[in-house]
C-alpha cells in the first residue's frame, strides 16, 4: 500500500526545491528533521558476511517498509512488516521502479529457518530483514524508510480525502469490523463517496472478504484497492497549489523512520528531479507462474504461505524470482513492459 506514497512524497518535495529557490535547503531540512532517525541500524553498515549481493553505483535501492506497529497487533516491539517494497531510482536508464515483496513468501531467515518474509523484522528488526532479503534475493540496499499506519491516514486527510466506489460487501465489512479503527467513522455507504484517512486505510486493508467493483477478491482485491487510493492521493497532490506541497510532507514526515541522512535524502531528491520522470514501474515478487500457494502441511508452522518455484517444478526454489528481481532492478530500462521467461508485466 505504501510504494507510490513514498515516491509521491519524494516527487512533491523535489518540485518544491525549484519553487522555494534559495530557501529550499533550509526549508527541506526542517521538514526532513521531523523523521525519526535510526543511524544505529544503517543498512550500509550491516555485515552481510559471505552473502553475495548485486549493486550498481548508478542505481539506488531503498527498502520501503509498511509496519503494522500497533499494540493490539501483538507485535508492538518491532511489528510485522506487512508491506515490503524495494524502491529503485535507476539513473542509468532514467526510470523509477518499485518491487513489492509479498509478505507471505516462504523464505529462509538467517538463524530462524523457513518462515514468512514479514516475520524477519519481528525476529531481528530491520537488520535481519535486510539480511533475509540479501540472502534470498541477492540485492544490496542503500537505506530504508519505515512508514506506519498513521502516515497513511495523515496523507489522505492532508489532501482532503479520496473518492472511491464501495460495493455492498465492502461497505458492510467496513461498518461491522475494526478495519476502520475509529468507530465514529464506520458509517460508509455503497457507491461513490469521499473517504477520510481512517476509512481509506480500512478500505485498503480488506483482504479476506469483500469484492471490488471490478470483481477482485483476496490479496488481488487488496492490492487493487491500494493502487486505487494511492493514485487518487497522487492526483490530488498534483492539483494542489505548490505552496501546500510542503505542508503535506510536514504532516507525514513525523511518522517516518529512516537511516538516511538529510544530505542523502536531498541528493536523491535532486536526482529524481533531474531525471524528469514521474512514471513509476511496478513489479510483484513472486512473479505470476513462479510460485504456488500452500495452505497446510508442507510448512505446518506457517499456515498458508507462498512457495516460490522455478516455474516448471513445484519444488521450493527462489532462484528464478531472485534472477527476475535482479534483472528488473539492474537491467530493465522501463521502455516497454518487463518480461522474464513466461512472465510479462502489465503496466498500470
Amino acid at each position: 500500500m505504501w510504494k507510490k506514497i513514498v515516491f509521491s512524497l519524494f516527487l512533491v518535495i523535489s518540485a518544491a526545491i525549484a519553487f522555494l529557490a534559495a530557501k529550499a535547503q533550509v526549508t527541506l531540512f526542517s521538514t526532513f528533521n521531523q523523521a525519526h532517525r535510526d543511524y544505529e541500524n544503517k543498512l550500509a553498515d550491516v555485515d552481510l558476511g559471505d552473502i553475495e549481493v548485486n549493486s550498481d553505483k548508478n542505481i539506488v535501492n531503498i527498502l520501503v517498509v509498511g509496519n503494522d506497529f500497533r499494540e493490539e497487533s501483538g507485535y508492538s516491539a518491532s511489528g510485522l512488516t506487512d508491506t515490503m517494497i524495494i524502491a529503485t531510482m535507476d539513473k542509468k536508464h532514467g526510470a523509477l521502479k518499485t518491487a513489492s515483496l509479498m509478505r507471505d513468501c516462504c523464505v529462509e531467515i538467517p538463524g530462524y529457518g523457513y518462515n514468512k518474509l514479514n516475520s524477519a523484522n519481528s525476529f531481528g528488526k530491520i537488520e535481519l530483514l535486510y539480511k533475509t532479503i540479501a540472502q534470498n534475493f541477492n540485492i544490496r540496499l542503500d537505506g530504508y524508510v519505515e512508514i506506519d499506519f498513521n502516515s497513511f491516514v495523515d496523507v489522505v486527510d492532508a489532501v482532503g480525502g479520496v473518492k472511491v466506489t464501495l460495493t455492498e460487501s465492502e461497505a458492510e465489512y467496513l461498518n461491522t469490523t475494526n478495519f476502520i479503527r475509529k468507530k465514529q467513522y464506520r458509517n460508509v455507504k455503497v457507491g461513490e463517496q469521499t473517504l477520510n484517512g481512517h476509512q481509506a486505510l480500512g478500505y485498503c486493508r480488506i483482504r479476506k472478504k469483500g469484492t471490488t467493483v471490478n470483481g477482485l477478491r483476496d490479496d488481488y482485491g487488496r492490492t487493487w484497492r491500494q493502487r486505487t487510493v494511492i493514485n487518487a492521493v497522487f492526483d490530488k497532490v498534483k492539483k494542489m497549489p505548490k505552496t501546500k506541497w510542503l505542508s503535506v510532507a510536514n504532516k507525514v514526515m513525523k511518522n517516518i523512520k529512516t537511516d538516511l541522512t538529510n544530505e542523502e535524502i536531498l541528493s536523491y531528491l535532486v536526482d529524481v528531479l533531474t531525471m524528469g520522470t514521474t512514471k513509476i514501474h511496478q513489479l510483484q515478487i513472486p512473479l505470476e507462474g513462479y510460485y504456488r500457494t500452500v495452505y497446510n502441511g508442507e510448512f505446518p508452522k506457517l499456515g498458508s504461505c507462498l512457495v516460490m518455484t522455478d516455474g516448471v517444478s513445484t519444488e521450493y526454489n527462489v532462484m528464478e524470482n531472485a534472477n527476475a528481481l535482479n534483472e528488473y532492478i539492474f537491467s530493465y530500462n522501463g521502455k516497454n513492459s518487463f518480461k522474464y521467461g513466461s512472465f510479462e508485466s502489465k503496466e498500470e
